[in-house]
C-alpha cells in the first residue's frame, strides 16, 4: 500500500454487488436437463448391459483369418470357448496364452475355441495371434455384426457354450486357467 492509499478514506471502496437469486424459470430450465441426462445416461447403461448369459447362444457364421468358414451351430455336440478380443486390449494379452493352453489340452475332448477380434484390423489381428502362437481359429467381427449379437460392452469377454449350444459361462473379465479348467471339466462331465 503507498502513502495515497493511505490517505484515501474507505468509503470510496466499492461494495460487490448483491448476489443474484436464480428464479423459478431458471431452476425449472436446470432440472429439467439433469432429469433428461439421468434418462439418456440411464438409457445407455441398459443398451450396454444384457449380455445373453443364459440360453441358446445366438448364431453367426464367420470366415477365419485361415480362410475357413465355422457356423457356430454346426458346432453342437461340443463346447466352444467363445472370446472377444482386440489386439490393443491389455487384459487380452494377458489371457492369450491360457487361450491356446486350454484349446491344445482340450481340443481332442470335444471343446473348440474361437476368438473374435472386435473392433480389430487384420494386420494388427494377425500380429496378435501370431506374437501370442495362437492355433486356434480366429475372426474379424466386420461391422461388430457378431460383438453385436452377444451385446458385450469390451473386452475380454468371453461366452462358454455348452454341448447343446446353450450358453453355460458368461466372464466379463479375462479367462483364468482353473477357472476355465474346472467350467470346461464340468460341462464334459456332464455330457
Amino acid at each position: 500500500m503507498t502513502q495515497v492509499d493511505e490517505l484515501l478514506p474507505i468509503e470510496n471502496v466499492e461494495e460487490p454487488a448483491p448476489r443474484r437469486r436464480l428464479g423459478w424459470g431458471a431452476i425449472a430450465l436446470l432440472a429439467s436437463v439433469v432429469l433428461i441426462a439421468a434418462v439418456f445416461g440411464i438409457a445407455l447403461l441398459q443398451r450396454n448391459q444384457g449380455q445373453p448369459t443364459s440360453g441358446a447362444a445366438p448364431d453367426f457364421t464367420v470366415t477365419t483369418l485361415n480362410g475357413s468358414q465355422i457356423r457356430l451351430s454346426d458346432l453342437k455336440g461340443r463346447v466352444v470357448v467363445l472370446n472377444f478380443w482386440a489386439s490393443w486390449c491389455g487384459p487380452c494379452r494377458d489371457e492369450a496364452e491360457v487361450l491356446e493352453d486350454i484349446w491344445q489340452r482340450y481340443q481332442d475332448r470335444g471343446v473348440v475355441v474361437l476368438g473374435i477380434a472386435y473392433t480389430d484390423t487384420e494386420r494388427n489381428a494377425r500380429a496378435f495371434i501370431e506374437e501370442f502362437s495362437q492355433t486356434y481359429p480366429n475372426a474379424l467381427d466386420i461391422g461388430t455384426r457378431i460383438s453385436d449379437l452377444y451385446n458385450i460392452t469390451g473386452v475380454p469377454e468371453t461366452f462358454i457354450i455348452d454341448q447343446n449350444g446353450e450358453i453355460a459361462q458368461f466372464l466379463m473379465v479375462a479367462v483364468r486357467p482353473r477357472q476355465l479348467d474346472t467350467i470346461l471339466l464340468d460341462l464334459l462331465e456332464e455330457a
